[in-house]
């Protein structure tokens, strides 16, 4: 899946989550007062809440038959989510290309999201490498080619 799939079914897999545990899904709000699990796109579509919301314009195959006219519809997110539907979507979570060496994961929405690593994968990566080239300096790797039978050591001057 792409980050964006990605983002997405983490946000579907949690509505689920939390409406079966009798979360009003259509009108909880999150810490800043936008809406958790849904809220309104930049055009007006009902789209997930959250991180998510960068990505309210993705066209998923899973989630294409809980869309109406407006967006995502509230009574299908209530009534009709089929089985593979969740099962689509924590794959699609749990797959995602989302986390990299020892970094926190997580979707990559920064400006240079294309090449985006984090400062600890950095970080990490660099002690790695620079480890690597600290053991092979000690193990004496770097010492050349041994001499003592090299051919032109028996040869006669040439003046």
């Amino acid at each position: 899946p792409t980050g964006l799939e990605a983002s997405q079914a983490q946000a579907f897999t949690f509505l689920v989550r939390d409406q079966r545990l009798g979360a009003n899904v259509g009108s909880t709000q999150g810490p800043i007062g936008l809406g958790k699990y849904l809220m309104r796109s930049p055009t007006g579509e009902v789209i997930f809440g959250g991180k998510t919301m960068h990505f309210w314009d993705l066209r998923a195959p899973w989630l294409e038959p809980l869309r109406g006219p407006n967006g995502l519809d509230l009574s299908r997110l209530k009534k009709d989510i089929q089985p593979w539907q969740e099962w689509r979507s924590a794959e699609y979570m749990m797959h995602a290309p989302l986390g990299s060496l020892n970094s926190v994961g997580g979707v990559a929405i920064e400006i240079n999201a294309v090449n985006y690593v984090s400062l600890r994968s950095l970080l990490t990566t660099s002690h790695f490498v620079l480890g690597f080239f600290l053991f092979v300096a000690v193990a004496g790797f770097e010492k050349g080619i041994d001499r003592d039978f090299e051919p032109v050591l028996s040869m006669t001057p040439l003046n």
